[in-house]
């Protein structure tokens, strides 16, 4: 499975969260409402916060994490 989401902490050691978006409609009343999570990715490549990055779905590499970032496809500006 792959993902595209923005990189919401790059705080750890090799590890980032992406946060990951997508629009659901309401079962009931027909609307669409953001969802949103959160994953824990490797990070070879260097990503910062707020960059835009593709995630696929990997082995188990540590207890949290199942995830790595594949490509960067859109650098933040400062």
């Amino acid at each position: 499975a792959e993902r595209i989401g923005i990189v919401a902490s790059d705080k750890m050691t090799k590890t980032v969260t992406v946060r990951v978006d997508r629009l659901v409609k309401h079962p009931v009343y027909r609307k669409y409402v953001k969802k949103r999570k959160k994953f824990m990715a490797h990070d070879e490549l260097g990503a910062k916060t707020g960059d835009k990055v593709r995630i696929q779905e990997t082995r188990p590499l540590s207890a949290r994490k199942r995830w790595r970032v594949v490509e960067i496809l859109h650098r933040a500006e400062l």
